[in-house]
C-alpha cells in the first residue's frame, strides 16, 4: 500500500477512527497497530506476511530465552541472526550469487543452470525485508548486550517490529526507543498534531511534486541511455537522480516522522539536508541517520571502529560501506557505490589536516562532485552502463539540449534546488528564522505545500526504497 495511493487515505480514516478509542488499553492498543499494519503489509503481497511473522516470532522467542537461560544467550542470539540473514539472503541475494557463479563457471566452458534452478518464490523481494530485519534483529542483539530487557507480550513486539508508518521504508527504529512508548498511552496534543500535519505535507511535497516530476527525466534517461549524449545533458540528469531519491526517501520519512506524531509516538529525525554537507563523513552524518547509525553501531563498532591502529579503522570502514552497499541491493554497482564511498572517507580521514585549510565552498564542491559520481552507479543496470554515463559527463562535443524534452522536470529541479537554499537561508539568518517561526508563516507554508500537492503533482511512483 503507497502513502501517495487513495486507497492509505482511506486506511487512514479507518485507523484514526479506531485508534481513539483503543490506545487508551496496552492489549487493544498493541492489537490493534498488529491487525493494521498486517494489513498495510499484505497489501503488496499476503504471503510474505506469513514471512515477517516467521522471522519475527523467532526474535520474540530468542529475546525471552537470552533472559530465562543466560548460559545459552549467544546460541539464542545466533539463531535470530541465522534467521535473519538466512531470509534475507534468500530472497535478496540467491539470484545475484547464483547468476554470477553461472557466469564464472561460464567462462571456464563449465553449464551450472544455478540460477535456473533457484525456486519461484525465491526471485521475488519481499517490500521492506531489509528494513524489518535490521530492525527485528536490533531488538535482539541489544538484548545479548544487556541494553534492552525483552517484552513478554507478543503482541507488544510485534506492534514495535510491524509498525505500519515505518514497515516497508523505515526510519530503522530501535527497540529500546520505541517498546517504551508503545507501554504509555501517549495523548497527542493540538500542537504535536500541527507538527505532524507539517511533516506530512512536506513530505507529501518532496515526493509527489518534487521527487516524481523530477523523475520523469531521470527514469527516461537511465533507462534509455544509448538514446542520449552530451555532458550538459547527463550532468543534468545526475544530480537530478540525487534530488529524486534524497527527496523520495526523505518525503517517505518525514510521512512516517508525521503519521508517528498523529498516532502519539515520535521518530528520529532520518535526514538532515545532506546536500548542504562539506565533507562525506558529514554526509553520512545527514543522510538515512538510523541506517548509518545502525552500521555504525552494530557493524563498524563491533569490529573495532576506530579503537584500533589507523590501517585496520580504515580497514573496518571499508567493510562497512561495502557491507551497505549490498545491503542496498544485489548487484556489482551497488558494491561500487559503496566502495567509492569508502575511498572517498578514507582519503578524508588521511588528508584531514590539509583538507581543514581548503575553503568550506571548494571543499563543498568536491564532496558533491564525489556524492554524484558515486550515486550513477547506485542508478545505473550495469557498470558499464555507469561508465559509460561517466563518459557522457565530460564531453561536451555534443550541443543537443535534450532536457527540453522534460521541461517539467527542468522547471521542478530548479525548484528543488531553490527548495534546499531556503532552508540554507534560515540556518545563515537569524531574521529569517524569526520569520519561519512565525505561525502565520508556517500556517501560509502548510497551506501552500497542499495546494503543491494537489495541482502539481508528478506521475504516481512507488517509493525508491521499497526495492530495498
Amino acid at each position: 500500500m503507497l502513502f501517495n495511493s487513495i486507497i492509505f487515505l482511506f486506511f487512514l480514516v479507518l485507523f484514526f477512527s479506531i485508534w481513539g478509542f483503543v490506545k487508551k488499553r496496552d492489549f487493544p492498543r498493541w492489537i490493534t497497530l498488529c491487525v493494521f499494519s498486517f494489513i498495510f503489509y499484505a497489501w503488496w503481497d499476503w504471503r510474505f506476511l506469513f514471512l515477517i511473522i516467521f522471522s519475527g516470532f523467532i526474535d520474540y522467542l530468542a529475546g525471552l530465552l537470552m533472559q530465562s537461560v543466560p548460559k545459552k544467550k549467544k546460541l539464542w542470539l545466533v539463531v535470530s541472526l541465522v534467521m535473519n540473514l538466512g531470509s534475507l539472503s534468500i530472497f535478496k541475494y540467491s539470484s545475484f550469487i547464483a547468476s554470477t557463479f553461472d557466469a564464472l563457471f561460464s567462462k571456464m566452458s563449465i553449464e551450472t543452470h544455478l540460477y535456473a534452478n533457484i525456486p519461484e518464490f525465491a526471485l521475488i523481494l519481499p517490500v521492506g525485508i531489509s528494513f524489518y530485519t535490521f530492525q527485528s534483529m536490533s531488538y535482539t542483539i541489544d538484548i545479548y548486550r544487556g541494553r534492552l530487557l525483552p517484552t513478554k507480550n507478543v503482541f507488544h513486539f510485534f506492534a514495535y517490529l510491524s509498525m505500519f508508518p515505518q514497515l516497508v521504508a523505515g526510519p530503522i527504529i530501535r527497540a529500546k526507543d520505541l517498546l517504551k512508548q508503545l507501554a504509555q498511552d501517549r495523548e497527542v496534543s493540538l500542537l504535536a498534531f500541527w507538527h505532524g500535519l507539517k511533516l506530512i505535507s512536506l513530505g507529501f511535497f518532496q515526493k509527489i511534486v518534487l521527487a516524481d516530476n523530477i523523475g520523469v527525466l531521470v527514469n527516461n534517461a537511465f533507462n534509455s541511455p544509448e538514446s542520449f549524449v552530451g555532458g550538459a545533458f547527463w550532468w543534468l540528469a545526475t544530480i537530478g537522480f540525487a534530488l529524486q531519491i534524497y527527496f523520495d526517501f526523505s518525503g517517505y520519512s518525514l510521512i512516517a516522522r508525521g503519521l508517528a506524531k498523529w498516532m502519539g509516538y515520535h521518530f528520529k529525525m532520518n535526514f538532515n539536508h545532506p546536500y548542504l554537507a562539506t565533507s562525506l563523513k558529514q554526509f553520512w552524518q545527514r543522510w538515512h541517520i538510523s541506517l548509518s547509525t545502525w552500521f555504525r553501531d552494530y557493524i563498524y563498532i563491533p569490529m573495532g571502529g576506530s579503537r584500533k591502529n589507523l590501517f585496520l579503522s580504515h580497514l573496518f570502514m571499508w567493510s562497512t560501506m561495502l557491507i551497505s552497499g549490498i545491503w542496498h541491493g544485489a548487484a556489482f554497482t551497488f558494491i561500487v557505490w559503496g566502495g567509492i564511498h569508502a575511498f572517498f572517507l578514507s582519503f578524508e580521514r588521511i588528508g584531514k589536516k590539509y583538507l581543514r585549510r581548503i575553503p568550506s565552498a571548494l571543499m563543498y564542491g568536491f564532496t558533491m562532485f564525489q556524492v554524484l559520481i558515486a550515486w550513477l552507479f547506485f542508478r545505473a543496470s550495469s557498470l558499464a552502463e555507469a561508465f559509460n554515463i561517466i563518459g557522457n559527463l565530460f564531453d561536451f562535443s555534443q550541443s543537443n539540449f535534450y532536457w527540453m524534452e522534460f521541461e517539467n522536470s527542468y522547471y521542478f529541479i530548479v525548484i528543488a534546488v531553490v527548495f534546499e537554499c531556503l532552508y540554507l537561508l534560515t540556518l545563515k539568518s537569524s531574521w529569517i528564522r524569526r520569520l519561519y517561526n512565525c505561525s502565520l508563516v508556517q500556517s501560509v507554508e502548510v497551506a501552500m505545500l497542499i495546494v503543491a500537492c494537489l495541482f502539481y503533482r508528478g506521475p504516481e511512483q512507488a517509493f525508491i526504497y521499497f526495492q530495498f
